[in-house]
């Protein structure tokens, strides 16, 4: 290729400018790489036409890293770092990035023009590999342990948190001391390629595409206190306007550190037979179509301050929603007959209903079976010992304990009946369930209703 000058160069910049030819076209006709002229239409857009104008300059260390820092901190590539400030050639930035990896900034001080003699250039052999034992070799040898110690160091608080070394944590402790030792001799000794350790920089300079989508993550998972897993925020999300893939979820909620709680076991009121044994004619049949359709109910025990407190809900099937419950500080049949009392309260006269219960002493009392008899209320019961004929209620006390029971700390006992009731009330009004599309039980209650 031949020579060009600064008018030729303006000449060609202008013609692709201009927008009536391509860049390949008017590369072919000046007889130069398309590479070339893209490379000098990005100078004329940082710098106009002072782009082209020789300079005859001897560039300074300080400008030098300076150049070197620009490029690393924006990540821009070796041409556009040539454009914006005014460097003829990308190869010469190229050529100082090695100097730097390989001898540090000292190898960036502009040399002294002419020959050297043959003393100095055989001084400056004998620089580079210092003889075993030397002054300097020493000298070298304590600048490398300085430098292992300083990255140990500056490890070991990264890591602490997490108890393992990541490759993000050795190229952040190497961006720290790059100023100090050589990329080379750090990324030599941390055991990663210089390749690795530029691309991870150059994404940890850009801006976090996902920061938004963290904070809402954050925000949903506080405002449920931990309840949510990846699966419920990801429908959280969707109701708030954004689609998301679960998995990206889960694995920002990863590395957000945040997972929902584990389930515990339940209280048992199974005591043999001592009244009536009912049919299990619900027999694993969970889906109702309306509203008031099917019931179930259970006792469950919470062990508090050295007491023991019993609940006594009862959920409907169509939409899991909890229609009412007692508490009391036993077992009792009263606390089963007042729970009865109130739900049936709620529900319409003449309604046909499915009331389903385990073999809990309780639900085979004469008291008990009478009252649902009254009502025209057909009675179900589980099979003996068999905890999966009940497992819509045996899940919402898993729920309930993880979310509720263990996630919080409370004063007294009064103190725990509050904030179960406003538990309850979070259960059923804003807590959304997959199976509901994305709804809570009364939000899906009322939209089947407008619906129908």
């Amino acid at each position: 290729m031949a020579k060009m000058s600064a008018e030729e160069k303006l000449a060609a910049v202008q013609r692709y400018v201009n927008g009536k030819e391509s860049s390949r076209k008017v590369a072919a006709d000046i007889g130069v790489s398309h590479r070339y002229l893209l490379t000098w239409v990005k100078q004329y857009e940082h710098n106009g036409v002072e782009a082209f104008v020789k300079r005859y300059t001897n560039y300074t260390k300080q400008f030098k890293l300076d150049v070197l820092n620009y490029m690393t901190e924006h990540g821009t590539s070796l041409y556009e770092t040539a454009a914006i400030f005014k460097i003829a050639a990308a190869s010469t930035i190229r050529n100082w990035k090695k100097q730097f990896e390989a001898q540090g900034k000292d190898a960036l001080q502009p040399k002294k023009k002419g020959r050297l003699s043959m003393k100095k250039e055989t001084a400056k052999q004998s620089k580079k590999t210092p003889v075993e034992g030397s002054t300097q070799a020493l000298q070298a040898r304590i600048k490398q342990l300085e430098m292992e110690n300083e990255y140990f160091k500056k490890v070991e608080c990264l890591s602490s948190s997490q108890r393992k070394i990541t490759t993000k944590d050795k190229v952040k402790v190497i961006c720290e001391l790059r100023h100090k030792y050589s990329v080379k001799a750090l990324v030599a000794f941390a055991e990663i390629k210089r390749s690795t350790y530029y691309d991870i920089m150059k994404k940890m300079n850009r801006p976090d595409p996902n920061a938004d989508l963290k904070v809402e993550i954050q925000s949903i998972y506080n405002e449920h206190e931990g309840r949510y897993g990846y699966r419920r925020i990801r429908d959280e999300l969707a109701n708030r306007g954004q689609k998301v893939n679960h998995k990206k979820v889960q694995r920002i909620m990863k590395e957000l550190g945040l997972k929902c709680l584990v389930r515990m076991k339940k209280y048992k009121s199974y005591k043999g037979t001592v009244g009536k044994i009912a049919p299990n004619i619900l027999d694993r049949n969970f889906t109702a179509e309306a509203p008031n359709e099917k019931w179930v109910t259970d006792i469950t025990e919470f062990k508090l301050f050295g007491e023991k407190l019993y609940l006594s809900p009862v959920l409907d099937l169509f939409n899991g929603e909890i229609i009412t419950y007692t508490i009391g500080s036993r077992p009792t049949f009263s606390l089963v007959s007042a729970m009865l009392k109130k739900a049936l309260e709620r529900l319409p006269e003449d309604h046909q209903l499915l009331m389903h219960s385990n073999q809990g002493w309780h639900y085979q009392m004469k008291q008990y079976r009478h009252s649902l008899e009254t009502r025209g209320i057909v009675q179900s019961m589980s099979r003996k010992g068999n905890c999966y004929d009940n497992s819509v209620m045996e899940n919402f006390f898993g729920i309930m304990k993880s979310e509720f029971l263990y996630l919080k700390e409370f004063e007294n006992i009064e103190q725990f009946k509050r904030e179960l009731e406003k538990y309850i009330n979070y259960y059923n009004t804003k807590r959304i369930k997959a199976k509901l599309k994305g709804m809570s039980p009364i939000q899906y209650r009322t939209h089947a209703q407008m619906v129908a």
